[in-house]
């Protein structure tokens, strides 16, 4: 009789990733095309407090993402928060919704990375002929991406840390250079402040600077070490971007009065740059916006494909997302990129800036909920969920309580009102047309 032979063991090809990779997905993710939008617009709607305003939402940030660690831990893969949500409420209309209302929400934060190189790409062409190049730029940033997106994603995406690394290294420089040369230190003084309820609503409005740390659950299925790494990237990126985007925020209002800022909100940082540094330091800044925002765009048509397909694999969307084209998920990239231009184009970056942070803080509060419903699988402390919960409901109140007393800003409530019904209306339609035994 013959031994049988010991079958060969099974050799995961797939690269594994370290913590500093992990780390840099997080940070990558959440130093994308935003803080160059919507700096200018904290500053003139919190005045001297905006450094605050960046810590406040970082802080709501930071309670959310121990929600995250606790949920990637016990439910790693590339399904994410869609995973986290459907295993907390089943996959049902709430979970699905919640699901397409995510989708929505990265569609805003396309428009917001589209409006802010419209805006750093313009700023080369004279003041006259600003408005119609934004648009140009707008429209022919997404369409080029969205192309590379079918055709050439993989290289984009493999030049995607040498983008954050020179991002990252022309930031640290805006601040060191800021930082030691002379500032109006007075304007950051709390006579320069807003009122508490202006502040927070101030800070939530620049909440979707900090989603980007929820891209790390989608990778969490290829990390090495992930009881080290992820309390790493989740907590310590976090804490990093605080850090960076409070010194940002500093150096800004430390060097243009609030009415400048005003007249340059939409690429205050490059304006700011040009007040210390010269002409070199306004064309290194903007080329950091430019490189910042249209790997963000890239990375998040990338994302937003592969979210529609697990959205769709789980039953709450069409199964024609799940098809893919050279390896790709385009069906999801292109719906997205088809939505972005018409919210980048035609809504106010207010509007936009308004719509991508609630969206997110509804997407969290979720989110943190169901940590606390999942504790007993999840383990940790059930209470920091709670906190991060109640957090990101009262932060939600507060920004539309705000939003709904400034008239010129009321109709923004109507945006994100509309987000939320067409969520669920989507949701209901497919799950009343789609064939059955599909979901549940």
């Amino acid at each position: 009789m013959t031994s049988k032979q010991p079958e060969p063991p099974v050799i995961d090809s797939k690269p594994r990733m370290g913590t500093l990779s992990v780390l840099s997905i997080g940070i990558g993710g959440m130093v994308g095309g935003g803080i160059f939008a919507v700096t200018g617009l904290t500053v003139e709607i919190t005045r001297g407090a905006a450094p605050i305003a960046f810590l406040i939402a970082g802080i709501v940030a930071l309670l959310t993402s121990y929600s995250y660690l606790r949920l990637t831990l016990r439910f790693p893969g590339e399904g994410g928060t869609v995973e986290f949500l459907n295993r907390a409420y089943g996959s049902g209309l709430f979970s699905g919704a919640t699901n397409i209302l995510l989708l929505l929400s990265y569609v805003v934060l396309l428009a917001v990375y589209a409006y802010a190189f419209g805006s750093y790409g313009s700023a080369f062409f004279p003041e006259s002929e600003r408005s119609f190049w934004h648009h140009v730029l707008i429209n022919a940033v997404m369409i080029a991406l969205v192309v590379l997106n079918v055709f050439g994603a993989r290289l984009v995406i493999r030049s995607e840390n040498v983008f954050n690394l020179l991002k990252m290294l022309l930031l640290l420089g805006f601040i060191v250079g800021g930082l030691l040369t002379p500032m109006d230190w007075e304007r950051l003084e709390p006579a320069h402040f807003v009122s508490p309820m202006g502040l927070v609503a101030g800070a939530m409005l620049i909440f979707l600077n900090y989603e980007g740390f929820e891209l790390i659950a989608n990778a969490s299925g290829d990390i090495d070490n992930p009881g080290r790494a992820l309390p790493i990237a989740y907590i310590g990126g976090v804490l990093l971007v605080i850090t960076l985007y409070v010194l940002i925020a500093m150096v800004v209002v430390g060097h243009l009065g609030f009415v400048q800022v005003a007249a340059v909100s939409s690429h205050a940082l490059s304006a700011t740059a040009q007040e210390f540094m010269g002409r070199a330091g306004f064309i290194a800044i903007a080329i950091a916006a430019l490189l910042a925002t249209s790997s963000a765009i890239n990375a998040t048509f990338y994302g937003t494909g592969r979210l529609a397909y697990i959205i769709a694999s789980s039953g709450e969307l069409p199964r024609s997302l799940e098809r893919s084209y050279r390896g790709e998920y385009i069906a999801g990239a292109l719906i997205t990129a088809a939505l972005a231009l018409l919210v980048a184009n035609f809504v106010p970056l207010e509007a936009i800036a308004t719509m991508g942070s609630a969206g997110f803080l509804l997407i969290f509060m979720a989110v943190n909920i169901a940590n606390v419903r999942l504790a007993k699988q999840t383990g940790g402390h059930t209470w920091i969920s709670v906190l991060a919960a109640i957090s990101t409901a009262f932060a939600l109140v507060i920004l539309c309580v705000e939003v709904d007393e400034n008239p010129a800003t009321r109709n923004h409530l109507w945006i994100l009102l509309g987000m939320v019904v067409a969520s669920f209306a989507i949701e209901l339609v497919y799950r009343r047309r789609r064939p059955s035994g599909l979901g549940s």
